[in-house]
């Protein structure tokens, strides 16, 4: 799903909007809005979300449905998946730095994103998953669970798809990078509702 991210003045959404500090290596803007069309119903649907401490995720505060078209599939209002403009959004909203220098520059989740809709790279996933890479795991973990659970969904499932382990790797890793302080700020309450 194409979306266009922007910060709330309409700027295109960079890593330099991501001014809030998760976790401990990343950064998310406070807020955003995005938009995408759908062209099979010529709907164009937009969503403004706020990053709420509380809840250790974004919440959608507001949702916009306008028809792009003459011909527009009106009973298509009613269907509009909200929470998968959400989840497409997140990557974009999300910076770290690669290097571990300072200075180094900042880039956003959407930048590392391949396009085969994976959240890292494949080259980046075989690497860490090696005995002797805690660190490197570390940070991936947290880049992972970070866009998973700030978008509402189920940060193991995304570690053990990412990374082709099993559920209980994933649970596992995610258990340490958390009691490391690597997740603080970010969090996700299994069976609670994706939509918030």
């Amino acid at each position: 799903m194409k979306v266009d991210v922007k910060t709330p003045n309409g700027d295109t959404m960079t890593a330099l909007a991501a001014t809030l500090p998760v976790g401990s290596a990343l950064r998310i803007a406070p807020q955003f809005v995005a938009t995408a069309v759908n062209e099979d119903t010529g709907i164009e649907t937009a969503i403004e979300a706020r990053y709420v401490p509380g809840a250790g995720r974004y919440v959608m505060t507001t949702v916009v449905n306008r028809a792009v078209g003459d011909d527009f599939d009106e009973t298509a209002l009613r269907r509009v998946v909200t929470q998968a403009i959400l989840q497409a959004a997140i990557p974009h909203c999300i910076a770290l730095q690669l290097s571990d220098s300072d200075d180094g520059a900042w880039i956003t989740v959407a930048d590392l994103t391949a396009n085969d809709g994976r959240v890292i790279p494949e080259w980046m996933a075989e690497a860490v998953v090696k005995r002797g890479m805690k660190a490197e795991r570390m940070d991936v973990i947290e880049i992972l669970y970070g866009t998973a659970a700030l978008a509402g969904l189920p940060p193991v499932k995304a570690v053990q798809v990412e990374l082709g382990v099993p559920h209980r790797t994933a649970a596992d890793w995610i258990y340490k990078a958390r009691a490391a302080g690597r997740l603080e700020g970010m969090s996700y309450t299994p069976g609670r509702q994706a939509d918030g």
